[in-house]
């Protein structure tokens, strides 16, 4: 039995990055083995087992083949015979075909690690068209590590788009990838990977984003991918980047509502973005003009963010409309007004004694009088001004 680290642990270290995750994979043992190692089986579709003090993933060598389109058509041969280079050939890219054994040797038979060190992203071999995800896996890979895709996988990719491999993509799994590569550090770049495989055009119809020889080239792909550089910038939240996805959206709000439905629907984003994407479209507009609104109009505002509830919800919209503004500026040390005014306005409406408010009412004009009290609180913040601090944008918030 022989085991080795592989994958991503191996790229990470290489690369002189934080290890988070190890996997490993064992040549030369079989299930029963493992097992009367105290090792607890958990694959379903392969052999894999959970080791009994790390809790590490520890999979049986095996190669793969393709009998049927979709992520589950593949017939997996796991046997003490695989060896450890044939196991690696199934991987998608050479940078994540590398194995280290106990005694620390690599073992490297794609040239992975002189792939890391040009900054390069390659196919290990035709197999990668045998699963479209690994398109995805690629724009997020270039949105981490700011790789370059080699030119030959770049045709690949354009090729299984073009035979129809993409339209076996499973949802989940795509909202997975794309989910991850929106919150890399560089997730402007995996737009530029999408549309140069032909996939974005139909993974996001609606969003209209055009590039040309790997650049945004209309105003549309430049604003979405501008506030996500920002929002990356920035390490704000997932709801958020979902958001700004939508930031080059023109037309109607039923338009753009229908757009923003059609895309969350396809992509099985969750409810909470799905939620700040709407409100977000819904009121981001008076949001931010929140300076040269009367405390009346804040006061509706606050009360159709559903605010006092959901103060977070609030908090989040008004960092998309941030990223939104500030995302063409590039990066900036200024005030965003409209944050501090609803957080002032926000603070104030919710100190008041509600209770007290309505001891002192009829129980018909209880919810009126409360109201009335919350404008007064406004009324009275907005005329301190901004004296008391400025929330400033920072490179970590």
């Amino acid at each position: 039995m022989e085991i080795y680290r592989v994958g991503g642990a191996v790229r990470d270290e290489l690369l002189g990055l934080p290890v988070a995750d190890r996997d490993y994979v064992v040549v030369g043992s079989t299930p029963e083995e493992m097992i009367r190692g105290g090792f607890k089986p958990v694959g379903k579709d392969f052999p894999v087992f959970l080791h009994p003090q790390t809790r590490e993933e520890y999979a049986l060598a095996r190669t793969e083949r393709k009998v049927r389109r979709g992520y589950r058509g593949f017939v997996v041969y796991a046997s003490p015979e695989v060896t450890i280079e044939q196991d690696l050939a199934r991987r998608d890219l050479t940078i994540n075909a590398i194995a280290k054994d106990a005694r620390g040797n690599l073992v490297d038979p794609f040239g992975g690690e002189r792939d890391l060190r040009a900054g390069l992203l390659r196919h290990v071999g035709p197999a990668f068209a045998e699963d479209p995800v690994r398109i995805l896996r690629v724009a997020r890979f270039a949105a981490r590590y700011g790789f370059r895709v080699a030119d030959d996988t770049m045709a690949l990719m354009r090729q299984m788009v073009a035979d129809g491999e993409a339209a076996a993509l499973v949802p989940e799994r795509v909202w997975q990838e794309f989910a991850k590569g929106l919150m890399e550090d560089g997730p402007e770049r995996m737009f530029s990977v999408l549309a140069g495989s032909g996939l974005l055009e139909g993974l996001l119809p609606e969003l209209a984003l055009t590039f040309e020889d790997g650049a945004a080239a209309n105003d549309a792909a430049r604003t979405v991918l501008s506030s996500l550089a920002y929002a990356a910038r920035a390490r704000l939240s997932l709801p958020v980047r979902f958001v700004l996805l939508f930031s080059g959206l023109r037309g109607g709000e039923e338009a753009v509502r229908r757009n923003v439905g059609e895309v969350a629907a396809r992509l099985r984003a969750p409810n909470d973005c799905r939620e700040l994407a709407v409100a977000t479209l819904r009121y981001g507009q008076n949001a931010k003009r929140a300076e040269s609104l009367a405390p009346r109009s804040l006061l509706d505002l606050l009360e159709a963010c559903d605010a006092f509830r959901r103060p977070g919800r609030l908090d989040e919209l008004l960092l998309a409309c941030e990223a939104q503004t500030f995302g063409w500026r590039g990066w900036v040390d200024l005030p965003y007004p409209p944050r501090l005014v609803l957080a002032r306005a926000l603070a104030a409406a919710s100190g008041i004694d509600a209770g007290a408010v309505a001891a002192r009412s009829d129980r018909s004009r209880i919810a009126q009088n409360v109201r009335a009290a919350r404008r007064a609180a406004i009324v009275r913040a907005a005329a301190k001004g901004y004296r008391g601090g400025v929330t400033r944008i920072r490179a970590q918030r």
